[in-house]
């Protein structure tokens, strides 16, 4: 155990707090069982460490520890949990819990066994925190820490503190907003750096570097994190390699099923689980148009890359301008809000809004007649009436 303090302590003291993501003010750290969820590499081992120093700093009643520690090949994590409550600890901080085999069972144990002591636990996305037999989605206050938006790319890169938009603001008051946000950066030229290198926070480490990393990230998350969430063989990995392969080079596309399944090999019913996956790992986006809920039996309408900085990971290029501006959009939005197809413009938010997305040019005559309808146009600074620029969209978290 003192080996764990011991890396503990060189972490927190090491992590640095002139950047903290969207998420660490809006959770409540008081809650006794904790899960954050989130795609690997968005800063959820950043997030712990920030708060432990912030609010524990180099203490004995807090831990940080990573489950893909080689310590736990040979130490059970209810026996670490023991060990730390009987010596004073009070905050234990777990990070890569889906690497645990029987994590859930042991977690359910420790927060049974231990009732003055809080757990806070990060997970990838894929995580199905209702199974297994420790079910925990009873007990566990659950977030999901999402890559950056723009407006966190652009506080990032050139520090530069933007509040973060609600939806309706957006649209009554675009135009004095982007205005007012226009004067501090030049929000084109961080969207276009954004498109392509800047939904993960270590764009800035090695920028010549970045797409190879992300690419690296996909490879861990396929090959290692959704294998032992879902106890697949080495088979179904290429399988999945495949599939996103050909969704990558596609762009967003109306699936047909049986065509697909035929291209990749995969079964139909499988196929279907495969992109429920891909889309609970934040590789891929799945766009419904109908209420018909997020079961993997229900086939998707369209389906897109999950952010654009993707496609140049995988295929080495960026996609057509029309696939990046729907990705973008689509990835922002849904962040905050149900977004679905709607069959006069691209895309129904919330049941109420309409939109339309195009370059500087787009008109809204294929909105005409429609209530709540909007055109968010690319390469504009800012809007007019139900023009809102498409970079705004960046700014809603």
């Amino acid at each position: 155990m003192r080996h764990l303090i011991r890396k503990s302590i060189k972490k927190v003291q090491g992590v640095a707090l002139n950047f903290k993501r969207y998420l660490h003010a809006t959770i409540d750290w008081t809650d006794r069982l904790i899960i954050i969820k989130g795609a690997r590499g968005v800063g959820k081992t950043t997030l712990l460490l920030q708060h432990i120093k912030e609010t524990h700093g180099v203490a004995e009643e807090a831990l940080y520890v990573s489950l893909d520690d080689i310590w736990f090949a040979d130490n059970r994590l209810t026996d670490l949990a023991e060990q730390f409550a009987n010596t004073g600890g009070r905050y234990l901080f777990i990070d890569e819990v889906h690497k645990y085999p029987e994590w859930s069972q042991e977690i359910k144990n420790i927060y049974d066994d231990h009732h003055d002591l809080q757990i806070v636990l990060t997970s990838s996305s894929a995580l199905q925190i209702a199974s297994g037999k420790g079910d925990l989605s009873r007990r566990a206050v659950i977030y999901e820490l999402n890559e950056l938006s723009l407006r966190e790319y652009i506080a990032l890169e050139e520090n530069i503190d933007l509040k973060p938009l609600r939806l309706d603001e957006l649209f009554s008051h675009h135009l004095s907003i982007s205005a007012e946000i226009a004067q501090a950066t030049k929000p084109l030229k961080a969207m276009k750096n954004y498109l392509s290198k800047g939904n993960y926070p270590y764009f800035r480490e090695n920028p010549g570097n970045y797409h190879h990393r992300l690419q690296s990230t996909v490879n861990t998350i396929l090959e290692t994190d959704l294998p032992a969430i879902l106890n697949m063989d080495y088979s179904s990995v290429i399988k999945l390699k495949k599939l996103l392969y050909v969704i990558a080079t596609s762009g967003p596309f109306k699936p047909n099923i049986s065509a697909l399944s035929e291209k990749t090999g995969i079964a139909r019913d499988t196929l279907l689980r495969y992109l429920h996956h891909l889309s609970e790992a934040h590789l891929i986006q799945l766009l419904h148009s109908s209420k018909q809920g997020m079961s993997y039996l229900a086939k998707p309408d369209k389906i897109y890359l999950y952010n654009t900085n993707l496609f140049e990971a995988l295929t080495g290029n960026q996609a057509n301008t029309g696939t990046m501006r729907e990705t973008f959009f689509l990835n922002q939005v849904s962040n905050i809000a149900s977004v679905r197809m709607h069959d006069k413009g691209d895309y129904l938010v919330n049941d109420h809004y309409v939109f339309e997305i195009g370059g500087k040019n787009k008109t809204s005559k294929q909105l005409k007649g429609l209530a709540n309808a909007y055109v968010a146009a690319d390469d504009i600074e800012t809007g007019y009436r139900n023009q809102v620029p498409l970079w705004l969209f960046g700014m809603l978290y």
